[in-house]
């Protein structure tokens, strides 16, 4: 699809590289407490963008806000009219919470930050290669930083080369965006495509339904000059356009009490514990899924034999789910389905599909396509590693949290993260189940209507499926916001000067 060429200059970073050779990073979470000196550091700040250098940068800084910083900063209010329902209510909206499961343990009541006046107005990310990060942020601070912010928090992270602090690789599979808006996102997706229109991550461009996800746009006038006109509407200013949303929830992960009772279900057996493990997550620890990879191309899938082994696979040869459950944490994250049910083979049956005939399974239709709710993650672990033999062991005194900062980009919260969260994380009816909720990221709270909410279930082929009851809840969310990530044309008209 052809339209406006991306300005990379104009977009922040962290979308299109995520700075994973940057293993050091920080987040600091701060508060405005002079909006004149913050402007004044915000239009000062050395903002890395989305364009390639041959020489990479060695460090990284990029700026989101929550809707409170960009009132703080005294931003017009028909400007922060704009932006969309739940970045302005907020992540801990009550009716949001019950949505996303942030009850009982996950409540916000029970937040570190992100609740009441622990929400903070803007998150500044610190990103650098191995022994630079102190020296970076010292010299990305300075006397107009300390007179605009009251530092809130700190969230340090923690390089575990790659892998989550359960002991899985991470950060296998993430989307393709389609930077050079090649695709045509109107044609029916008969097979699996890891390719998803700019629009699902950027705002000002079409999205997976062809269309404008809502933005601010504003009347032009001397302080929007700067702003670039709407590809939709040319006569108004985008203040969205090249920004996106960023959802930030920090995640505790109890990795003893996973393995503890992975151990309690398969006692003396080290490889069935293994298997179980896996089952749960479905990938092996080392991450090559539980399916058999495809002997076909999937387009967005590269051909390095790394990415093949990984990320190379749909669940079409699994429709029983007997070698990856269907509650496994990657068939609710990326079902990897098409627009049509059945994934049929050839061109005949195509059609016969694409008619409304043909053979149903019982699960045909249950899960919306996955295109229409990608996101792709950024975030980054915190804590010291625990080997799974280890994590048998009890926890000596003291001993210090580890986990995960979560941060994932998408235009679309409630369609893409709350989702996500809602209808496939949380939901102990997905894909025709009942009774389960996400194995790893489970609150375990049983919802009205669904007395249980604690058991995994696996398929086995011709036998009675293997049922296990009791899962523990292994995470426990102890933070979060939404944060809008702006251009920096956006941030520029955030900073610039106020009248009165």
């Amino acid at each position: 699809m052809k339209g406006r060429t991306v300005d990379y200059s104009d977009v922040q970073g962290l979308l299109r590289f995520g700075y994973g050779k940057m293993t050091e990073a920080s987040y600091a979470l701060l508060r405005v407490k002079n909006a004149t000196a913050a402007r004044r550091w915000l239009g000062n700040a050395k903002v890395t963008s989305a364009v390639r250098m041959d020489s990479p940068p060695t460090s990284a800084l990029q700026i989101a806000f929550t809707a409170d910083g960009l009132k703080a900063l005294e931003v017009a209010p028909e400007a922060i009219a704009g932006f969309s329902a739940e970045f302005l209510t907020g992540m801990t909206e009550e009716s949001r919470t019950r949505r996303l499961g942030d009850v009982d343990r996950n409540a916000p009541s029970q937040w570190a930050w992100g609740y009441g006046v622990s929400l903070p107005d803007l998150v500044v990310m610190f990103f650098a290669e191995p022994r630079g990060l102190a020296e970076f942020i010292q010299g990305s601070t300075g006397p107009d930083w300390e007179a605009a912010f009251e530092e809130m928090y700190w969230l340090k992270t923690a390089d575990l080369d790659g892998v989550e602090p359960f002991g899985f690789a991470d950060g296998i599979s993430q989307p393709e965006i389609d930077w050079k808006r090649e695709r045509d996102p109107t044609r029916p997706q008969i097979d699996y495509s890891n390719i998803v229109a700019l629009g699902e991550f950027l705002l000002g461009y079409p999205n997976e339904y062809n269309k404008y996800t809502d933005r601010p746009l504003l009347g032009p006038a001397r302080d929007t000059a700067e702003l670039l006109a709407a590809e939709d509407q040319p006569e108004k200013k985008d203040l969205g356009l090249n920004g996106t949303y960023l959802v930030m929830r920090d995640l505790k992960q109890d990795v003893r009490a996973f393995w503890q009772f992975v151990r309690q279900q398969t006692p003396g057996n080290q490889v069935a514990g293994e298997e179980f493990a896996a089952a749960m997550v479905g990938r092996t620890r080392a991450g090559e899924p539980l399916v058999p990879i495809a002997d076909h191309s999937i387009p967005g899938i590269g051909s390095d034999p790394q990415e093949i082994r990984q990320n190379r696979f749909t669940f079409e040869r699994d429709p029983a789910g007997s070698l990856c459950p269907f509650g496994a944490h990657i068939r609710r994250a990326n079902p990897r389905n098409p627009d049509f049910p059945g994934r049929p083979a050839n061109l005949l049956k195509r059609l016969i599909t694409m008619l409304g005939f043909g053979p149903r399974g019982f699960q045909d239709d249950l899960i919306s396509p996955v295109r229409f709710h990608r996101i792709v993650r950024r975030g980054r672990e915190y804590g010291s590693g625990l080997l799974p033999e280890d994590a048998l062991d009890p926890a000596p005194p003291n001993e210090t949290g580890r986990g995960l900062h979560f941060i994932c980009l998408n235009a679309n919260i409630s369609r893409q993260f709350e989702f996500l969260q809602n209808a496939w994380i949380a939901n102990t009816k997905f894909a025709a189940m009942t009774g389960e909720s996400d194995p790893l990221l489970g609150n375990r709270a049983a919802p009205p209507g669904c007395p249980v909410a604690t058991d995994f279930n696996r398929p086995r082929d011709g036998r009675l499926r293997n049922r296990i009851g009791g899962l523990p809840q292994f995470v426990t969310v102890r933070g979060g916001a939404y944060f809008f990530l702006p251009s920096l044309r956006a941030l520029r008209y955030f900073a610039g000067e106020r009248k009165g």
